[in-house]
């Protein structure tokens, strides 16, 4: 049905290695006979956890991404160490950044969120029966919990106050999840 779109990958060739992710350059050979370039992000993965208090608030982060050189609200989140299960991941970061350990855990969905230049992938996680504990901050990671009501992260989300895709994307899991007739 769609075979007429695979691209046949010729050579690949490691462009940077960082500390977090890889850079590919694909050369590869379309189904039309054209060689062309690819290039994109090796990315390990992560999860985004969105937590969901007795009383329907929703547990919040502000923190700033140097890329942008700004403060973001969003949702928990932290990308997989190797061979780790996702849910592991979720838990490990929901405690981490936020010192909230939860009871039950539900796969939402996974979100790809860059198609064109990333093989990125983030596990989506909602988290009930929440309990508060200590929260244990990884080097070099600084920022502040807050909680909303439910409603409340939708709208910011509609009034354009909360742009990062994993947040509006989770959301839409949770909601949908949520208000889920019985």
């Amino acid at each position: 049905m769609s075979a007429h779109l695979i691209e046949e990958t010729l050579a690949t060739e490691e462009v940077f290695r960082g500390v977090f992710f890889r850079i590919s350059r694909d050369r590869v050979r379309l189904s039309n006979g054209v060689e062309t370039v690819r290039e994109y992000i090796k990315h390990p993965g992560a999860v985004a956890v969105v937590a969901l208090t007795d009383d329907g608030q929703i547990v919040m982060e502000r923190q700033y991404r140097h890329p942008l050189g700004k403060v973001f609200l969003e949702i928990p989140a932290g990308k997989l160490d190797p061979d780790e299960p996702a849910l592991a991941c979720a838990q490990r970061e929901l405690l981490e950044e936020t010192g909230y350990l939860a009871n039950h855990w539900q796969h939402l969905g996974t979100l790809h969120p860059c198609i064109g230049y990333a093989d990125e992938h983030i596990e989506i996680f909602l988290a009930r029966g929440l309990t508060r504990t200590e929260r244990n901050l990884d080097h070099g990671e600084l920022l502040d919990v807050v909680e909303m009501p439910f409603d409340a992260v939708l709208d910011a989300v509609m009034a354009g106050e909360i742009t990062d895709g994993k947040t509006i994307s989770a959301m839409f899991f949770a909601e949908r999840t949520l208000r889920k007739p019985a």
